[in-house]
């Protein structure tokens, strides 16, 4: 009952209001250690952007943001600090959810997000007067988000030894997902399903750094209050079976997250389609700037 099947690249994310008079921004780097300064931006108070005149397109990878300034990193390894505030229109594309959204908050601005900005510039340097990203990418990295922000109580020093080298790197492939389904309102492994996810435990623990994101989902039937709370259970029983029955170290585990219905594998409008979308997704990540070492 598994489906195995690559996926896009997975955004490792980590987690700005009007600048003050005068600021000193000390932006750490992503790649380096706590204490590695990425780039100190010196500037005056930004005028209105309608004062402003238009500023090159910028596109690339937000990288890292402090405060009410951001970092995007381009293909090519260009640095480029970009200041944005309550002016600054963030919008998304692909149906987030469902949805196409001409107004984000600009708390959507993750670290490791693709985003394509349009700027203008004063003498201080340049502001995002428009951030464009997609959905899917925004989907990505905020399961990631909520992910990394919770550490399990039974990390350790190799815990700690293991972020210090993957943690802070905002890339990661995607080596395989497998899906896992499951019965109309249970979150009840099959024999199938359990043999499956140890399978896919023992492939992951032969990659060097590899992680694993465990996503559940519902289909259609339901309230959303009950298929969220289902779908998160689903991840739960996963995670618990991954480590309890397959040997998989918490410490290698991203919080799970639950999705409820969002983001069908299927049409829901038939039982076939149905049966598809009760699943849990379960993803082996590695490191981009690890991965083939």
């Amino acid at each position: 009952m598994s489906a195995v099947s690559k996926s896009p690249k997975l955004l490792l994310l980590l987690t700005m209001l009007a600048a003050p008079a005068t600021a000193a921004l000390a932006m750490q780097s992503q790649e380096g250690s706590d204490s590695d300064v990425m780039a100190t931006v010196y500037g005056e108070r930004m005028p209105d952007p309608s004062q402003m005149t238009k500023g090159p397109e910028v596109e690339g990878i937000i990288s890292a943001r402090s405060g009410n300034q951001i970092q995007v990193t381009t293909t090519g390894g260009a640095k480029t600090v970009l200041v944005f505030n309550e002016n600054t229109r963030v919008k998304s594309s692909g149906g987030f959810l469902g949805l196409d959204r001409d107004k984000l908050a600009t708390d959507a601005l993750l670290n490791g997000l693709p985003v394509k900005v349009a700027t203008l510039q004063w003498d201080g340097g340049l502001f995002a007067s428009e951030v464009d990203l997609k959905s899917k990418d925004l989907r990505t990295a905020s399961m990631i988000h909520t992910g990394t922000d919770q550490r399990f109580a039974e990390q350790t020093a190799a815990t700690e030894a293991l972020r210090s080298r993957v943690g802070d790197i905002d890339q990661y492939n995607v080596k395989n997902t497998t899906n896992v389904n499951f019965d109309v309102g249970k979150a009840v492994l099959s024999a199938q399903a359990k043999s499956d996810l140890c399978a896919t435990a023992a492939a992951a623990d032969a990659m060097d750094n590899a992680l694993l994101l465990v996503v559940g989902y519902t289909d259609s039937t339901g309230s959303q209050e009950f298929n969220q709370m289902l779908s998160e259970k689903r991840a739960g029983t996963v995670v618990n079976h991954l480590q309890q029955a397959c040997g998989w170290k918490p410490y290698r585990m991203l919080t799970p997250t639950g999705m409820a219905e969002a983001d069908p594998a299927a049409d829901n409008e038939t039982p076939e389609g149905k049966a598809q979308n009760r699943r849990v997704a379960v993803n082996v990540l590695v490191s981009k700037g690890l991965d083939g070492m």
